[in-house]
Formats: structure tokens, C-alpha cells, sequence
């Protein structure tokens, strides 16, 4: 199947030249024979080759239940970044910001003004309410706002207690990791050159997960080589949180990006928003896919997108055999 961006591009070519090839026109796009696999947060201190098998071992699960298989001959890339970002979160003076008081340390006014913004869209899309963001929050007489370090505790209080699955902690870690690769530039250009390591101009499916889709689209919309990307595959993605996506202004589809396929559990409290025109106007639109029933504790995990048959067969669809 030809992708969209590719018969936006032969129309074009057609508009421009009245005379063309018939075998140009109906060559179908080249199949990747290489596959890039991009991790989220709270990855420090793991084993990249296990968290690479864990990767492929869902993939195999998913395939399995769609009744396909993944090609051995498929060459496959972990860029691994974790370590990087834990270092870059030792050398920062940004506490989570349940330690903020216990650990004595200085709030960061940029940093809980994110946390705040981003913590804010979970909870009205995850139907968190006010009265259970009060009941938290007690009877502190401090004015409730996304200075406070208290009230932005009681809001992620709130989303761990009433939204839906996700943890206080993993929030906060998810929040405060985000933010760092996203306004540091040390951080941010560090993790784009882990990750571009790993591509090349070969026809490449990229699969990216929470923080990485972000790095992923970060990358893809710098990155000056001749990346060819049939298929990008985001799931758990947070692009459509406005704190976020707004970091990235304007937005556009990245070049090198054949189709964009985006899968999410609308459990899943940090891909509530999906990349549809309302969240993430680009064109070509992007293809959401609502259905997958993440069975992680947190809905939020790799393992429970990757082996939903749907998401599997989209991306062996694209990978050659």
C-alpha cells in the first residue's frame, strides 16, 4: 500500500510533469527492513539488552495473536538512554516534588509551573474534580495555585487516588523527566544523539513509547539527513498534553515520516488527549487507534501495547520480510 505523504508527493510530481513513468507511478513503498525501538522514563539503572527482549517479546506476543510473525531477518535497535537522564537528574537541583519538603530543597518556580499545567489537563480529562483535589489538599491556609507546592501534591494525589490507574511517583518521575529533556538543552541534545545513533537513511519503522515518542518527534523534525520513516508508531504518547505539545510550536509532520500511527488505552492517564486535529492538527492527520486494553498496572506499560495484535500488525505491515 502506498502511504499518503507518498501519493501527496506523486501528485505533485504528476502536476508538475505531463509526461511520467507508469512503473514509477504504481511502485509501491520499499518495505524497512530495520526497526527502532524508542524507551520512555524511569529506565535508570536497567539492562538495555533485557529491555530490548521485553520489547520484542510483546511484539512476538502480539504477532502471535494477529496469526503473523516477526522476520528474524529484521534488524533491530535499542538506543538506550536512561542512564544519560538519570545522570542529567543528579546533576539538576530539581527534587520531585514530594521531597520538596523533606529533603529541604528549593522549588524550582519553571518546573512546578510545568508540573502543574501538565498535572491540570490529566485530571479534567481523567474527570479528577475539584472536591477531590480539596479533599487532598485539607485545610492549608496556603492559596491554592501551581506555586504551591502543596496543592500541586494534592492535584497528583487526586489523579494516583481517582484517575485511573496511574501512580503518585510515576507522575511525578514521568513529569519531572519530560521537563528536563524538553526545556534543558544539555539534555535534550544529549538524548537526540543516543538516539540518532541508531538511525540511518535505510527505510526505517520507528517505535516510540511515552517520553521517546517526544524524542522521537523532536528528532524527526531536525534531524538533517535523508531519514526515510514508512512508519512511525507512538503509543502511551503525551505530544497531545498542551503543556507539552506547545514546547514544539509549530507543529508540523515530520518530513521523513511516511504515516504516523498512534495507539493508546484511554486509561491511560498520560496519553489521554489522542494526537487527533483538536490535540495535534498536522497533515497528513495522524491515525489514532483508541481500542487497546493495556493490561499493565498502570495501563501505561510497553508490554501492554505492543502485544495488541492491532498495534503488532501495523507495524509488521510496514517491515519486510
Amino acid at each position: 500500500m502506498i502511504h499518503r505523504r507518498r501519493l501527496i508527493q506523486l501528485a505533485a510530481a504528476l502536476a508538475l510533469s505531463p509526461i511520467y513513468s507508469a512503473s514509477f507511478a504504481l511502485a509501491p513503498t520499499r518495505k524497512a527492513k530495520r526497526l527502532v525501538l524508542i524507551h520512555g522514563v524511569d529506565q535508570q539503572g536497567k539492562d538495555p539488552k533485557a529491555l530490548k527482549s521485553n520489547w520484542m517479546g510483546a511484539l512476538n506476543r502480539g504477532a502471535q495473536a494477529a496469526h503473523l510473525q516477526v522476520p528474524t531477518s529484521i534488524a533491530v535497535a535499542f538506543p538506550f538512554y536512561g542512564d544519560q537522564l538519570g545522570d542529567f537528574e543528579k546533576a539538576t537541583t530539581i527534587p520531585l516534588t514530594s521531597e520538596i519538603h523533606s529533603r529541604g530543597s528549593a522549588k524550582d518556580d519553571a518546573y512546578l509551573q510545568f508540573q502543574f499545567d501538565v498535572a491540570e489537563e490529566i485530571r479534567q480529562r481523567a474527570g479528577v474534580t475539584d472536591d477531590q483535589i480539596n479533599a487532598e489538599y485539607g485545610n492549608n491556609p496556603e492559596e491554592r495555585g501551581p506555586l504551591n507546592w502543596s496543592w500541586v501534591q494534592a492535584i497528583l494525589r487526586a489523579i494516583d487516588k481517582h484517575g485511573g490507574g496511574i501512580n503518585q511517583r510515576t507522575l511525578e518521575l514521568f513529569t519531572r523527566d519530560v521537563y528536563l529533556y524538553c526545556t534543558l538543552p544539555g539534555v535534550h541534545d544529549a538524548i537526540n544523539r543516543t538516539v540518532a545513533a541508531a538511525l540511518t537513511e535505510e527505510p526505517t519503522v520507528i517505535v516510540a513509547h511515552s517520553l521517546g515518542s517526544v524524542v522521537a518527534y523532536s528528532l524527526l523534525t531536525t534531524d538533517t539527513r535523508k531519514l526515510h520513516v514508512p512508519l512511525l508508531v507512538t503509543v502511551g504518547s503525551p505530544l497531545g498534553v498542551r503543556a507539552i505539545r506547545d514546547l514544539y510550536r509549530p507543529i508540523r509532520s515530520p518530513d521523513p515520516v511516511g504515516e504516523w500511527f498512534n495507539a493508546y488505552d484511554p486509561r491511560d492517564v498520560v496519553a489521554l488527549y489522542p494526537l487527533d486535529n483538536d490535540n495535534f492538527p498536522v497533515q497528513p492527520p495522524i491515525d489514532n487507534y483508541s481500542k487497546v486494553k493495556n493490561h499493565t498496572d498502570n495501563h501505561h506499560g510497553i508490554d501492554g501495547y505492543l502485544d495488541d495484535p492491532t498495534v503488532a500488525t501495523h507495524i509488521l505491515d510496514a517491515i519486510g520480510s
